[in-house]
C-alpha cells in the first residue's frame, strides 16, 4: 500500500487524508536509527509536495514522530506552525517546535490560548454530575492492558455484592482470558474485546478505571465521569502519569501505579467514592468546542 495515497473517497470531514511511512526514531539504535531517520527525510519531501499542491495555509502538530515531517515541512515552506501538545509533559518534538510556532495550545497550561482538549461532542452532549456508584467501566484500550484486567476480576465478586454493573473492554488480545475468567467467577459483566460504543458506555458509567492516555483522560474528564487512573509505566517521558497527576492535584479524581497497592486504591475509592465533588469540578473544568476554537485562531493569524 502507498503510505502516503490520498484517501479523501473515505468518509470524512477531510478533504484529503495522507499518511506517511515514518518510524520512532528516539528508542532505535544504530543502523535502526538511520533507517528511521531516512524514513522521516522521505516522508519531509512527501509533505513539502503536499503543501505546496494543495495550497496548505497552516500546519497544526499535534506532536510525535509521525507529526515531524508536515511539521518541518512547514518550517521548510514558510507555512504559519501551530502546535497542540496532547500530554501534560511536551514530547521532544514539540519542544523543540515551540519556538518556532505561532501559538501552542494544551489543555494542561493554564497560560494556554484556548483552554480544554477537542473530544467528539457526544461526550459533552452526554455529560452528567455522578451523584451514586451504580455502575463502573474497566478501560483495558484496544489490546488490552493486564494490570487493569486483573484488577477488574480480583474485584469482580465485591462489586458483585455490592450491587455495581460492571462494564468491561478488556482488548482483543486479553479478551479469551478475561471471559473465561469472569465465567469461572460466575460474575456477570457487560464485557467487550473492543467497541466502538465507548461513548455511551462512558456516558453509562459512574466511575472509570482507565490508562492516562490524553485523548481517553479528556473524553472522561468531558463526560464528567471521575476516573482511576493506572498509567501506563513505559509511556514516553512518562507522560500518562504526569497526565493524571494533572486530574488528581485539582481533586478531580485519582492515580495509582502499576503496584500491590493497586487494588487497596480501588477498594479505597468504593469504600467512599465521593463522586459528585469530583464530577463536578470535571464538568467545570471542561470546555466544549475547542477543535473549532483552534480553528478560529488559525484564521485569525492567516
Amino acid at each position: 500500500m502507498d503510505k502516503t495515497k490520498n484517501i479523501s473517497k473515505t468518509p470524512s470531514a477531510f478533504k484529503s487524508v495522507y499518511f506517511f511511512e515514518t518510524t520512532g526514531v528516539v528508542n532505535q539504535k544504530g543502523l535502526g536509527k538511520i533507517k528511521a531517520l531516512l524514513k522521516v527525510f522521505k516522508a519531509f519531501l512527501q509533505a513539502k509536495k503536499i503543501l505546496k499542491e494543495e495550497k496548505i495555509d497552516a500546519v497544526y502538530s499535534v506532536g510525535g514522530f509521525s507529526a515531524a515531517p508536515a511539521a518541518f515541512a512547514s518550517l521548510f515552506c514558510r507555512v504559519p506552525l501551530f502546535i497542540h501538545e496532547q500530554n501534560a509533559v511536551y514530547g521532544k518534538l514539540n519542544q523543540l517546535l515551540k519556538p518556532f510556532a505561532k501559538s501552542v495550545v494544551s489543555a494542561y497550561d493554564k497560560n494556554s490560548p484556548i483552554k480544554g482538549y477537542p473530544v467528539k461532542k457526544i461526550f459533552s452532549q452526554t455529560a452528567r454530575v455522578r451523584e451514586k456508584l451504580k455502575s463502573i467501566i474497566f478501560l483495558g484500550g484496544s489490546h488490552g492492558a493486564k494490570a487493569i484486567n486483573d484488577l477488574a476480576l480480583s474485584r469482580a465478586k465485591k462489586l458483585q455484592r455490592m450491587g455495581i454493573h460492571i462494564i468491561h473492554q478488556a482488548g482483543e488480545a486479553d479478551f479469551d482470558r478475561v471471559k473465561s475468567a469472569y465465567e469461572d467467577l460466575g460474575v456477570e459483566v457487560e464485557l467487550y474485546a473492543f467497541t466502538g460504543e465507548l461513548p455511551r458506555l462512558i456516558a453509562k458509567a459512574d466511575l472509570a478505571v482507565s490508562r492516562a492516555g490524553a485523548s481517553t483522560l479528556w473524553e472522561l474528564t468531558t463526560n464528567g465521569c471521575p476516573a482511576l487512573y493506572v498509567p501506563y509505566p513505559y509511556a514516553a517521558g512518562n507522560h500518562q502519569y504526569f497526565n493524571a497527576k494533572f486530574i488528581v492535584d485539582d481533586c478531580m479524581g485519582w492515580c495509582e501505579l502499576e503496584n500491590e497497592q493497586l487494588q487497596f486504591a480501588l477498594d479505597e475509592i468504593l469504600e467512599k467514592p465521593d463522586l459528585a465533588k469530583r464530577s463536578k469540578k470535571l464538568l467545570e473544568y471542561s470546555t466544549e468546542g475547542v477543535a473549532l476554537k483552534m480553528i478560529n485562531a488559525v484564521e485569525e493569524v492567516i
